[in-house]
């Protein structure tokens, strides 16, 4: 936590007195419980208490000196979970409360977690997979990675609105969150049939050189492209194969589970189909997902994902570099969020009817908790600039599977 005689935490004592001096009393009373989980570990100032998060890694002695990183820690008792015994031997652990939510501490060795982190920069944060940036500006082929380490002088120019082409309309004013209804196999086509023009670049941005450039880089897309101006699928731009170590590792994850053991007397609704979980070990096959990029002062807000017409098969999600606070809830946001730390090398499977539409979101990247084995630049002289860059750095690699096997989207 923050050191109270630091001067991170002056600062932001005299940011918190600032901003909270003529804030109404009472408007912490319209809060759900999920946004005022939100806003206690967005805090600053008071530094958010721990003691209710849970962090399964401070029940491994190997983990350590990845607790003591940072001084950030909760508790392997916060909240109810449920050991069991994975395919390879090691622990996984499931939530009574949230069915078919399973936590596998470090999944990742130290050696894959470096493979991975240089794949989403070096390999994936290019063309042709999308990323943030693209939208405003003219990347070179070989990505904003790949640029800055050749020369992080080099400058980006700003990409220019097109005057003949149809972009995304976008009212003046705070943005509008989109709130659709879940996709399914019924109304896949009319989904499917929503126009979804680019969105504009922005008529603001100025030329700025890699170095400056590559901390805004947010995500890069993975397989069926997603667009964010309607929150659903663009279908007609095809899908890019999902790269060979990214899908053997979630199928991976996903075989690693004895799922009968999980599901076997879940009785929630699946689905016109029915339950699906005594396939997943032949049948799940990831086909989409995002690589995202935060800088320790970003978050992701509670949101639901609801584009995937299989709503139950495994959403698997791989953690590298600094920690993180982690909240799931339920179908609404008035459900109390359970907190978990999420450490480098965690994988987190979000699966089944109860947990695949479940709020969640990131509400805080905790500063200063890389990993030990990724600050080590003695042996491997060449890590030197990716540690530099993950030192402020959570990446995240999400995959999931967009339709059911069963299904015939009819996209060939």
């Amino acid at each position: 936590m923050i050191d109270s005689p630091s001067q991170a935490y002056k600062k932001a004592r005299r940011r918190y007195l600032k901003t909270t001096r003529n804030r109404n009393p009472d408007i912490e009373k319209d809060w759900t419980p999920f946004r005022a989980a939100e806003k206690h570990f967005k805090a600053r100032f008071p530094p958010p208490d721990l003691t209710k998060v849970l962090d399964l890694a401070t029940l491994d002695e190997s983990r350590t000196s990845e607790v003591t990183a940072g001084n950030w820690a909760g508790k392997p008792d916060a909240t109810q979970t449920r050991a069991f015994t994975t395919v390879s031997g090691s622990y996984g652990y499931t939530f009574p409360e949230i069915p078919g939510l399973i936590l596998l501490p470090a999944f990742l060795c130290p050696e894959k977690q470096k493979e991975l982190i240089k794949w989403s920069l070096v390999e994936h944060a290019r063309r042709p997979n999308e990323t943030n940036l693209d939208i405003h500006y003219l990347l070179p082929s070989e990505g904003i990675w790949n640029a800055y380490v050749r020369d992080g002088n080099t400058v980006i120019q700003p990409r220019q609105i097109e005057t003949d082409a149809e972009y995304l309309k976008q009212d003046p004013g705070p943005r509008t969150l989109i709130d659709n209804i879940p996709a399914n196999t019924s109304n896949f086509e009319s989904f499917n049939n929503v126009s979804k023009p680019p969105t504009p670049p922005s008529s603001n941005v100025q030329p700025v050189s890699c170095s400056d450039l590559l901390p805004r880089l947010r995500w890069a897309n993975i397989g069926w492209f997603y667009h964010w101006g309607t929150k659903q699928y663009d279908f007609s731009k095809g899908k890019i194969p999902i790269h060979h170590t990214i899908r053997d590792l979630c199928k991976s994850a996903v075989q690693s589970v004895d799922w009968n053991g999980i599901f076997a007397s879940d009785t929630s609704d699946w689905g016109p189909h029915g339950a699906d979980w005594m396939y997943w070990d032949e049948n799940y096959e990831p086909d989409a997902g995002i690589v995202n990029f935060y800088q320790t002062k970003d978050t992701l807000m509670a949101h639901v994902d609801r584009s995937e017409v299989c709503a139950t098969s495994p959403l698997v999600s791989i953690s590298l570099g600094n920690a993180a606070i982690f909240l799931i809830g339920g179908l609404t946001r008035e459900t109390e969020p359970v907190p978990i730390l999420l450490r480098s090398g965690d994988v987190v499977i979000m699966s089944g009817p109860a947990c695949r539409r479940a709020y969640h979101g990131v509400p805080r990247i905790l500063e200063n908790t890389l990993s030990p084995h990724l600050t080590d630049i003695i042996d491997e002289p060449d890590w030197s600039i990716f540690k530099n860059y993950m030192d402020s750095t959570r990446i995240n690699i999400n995959v999931r599977q967009v339709f059911p096997k069963e299904f015939d989207p009819g996209l060939s």
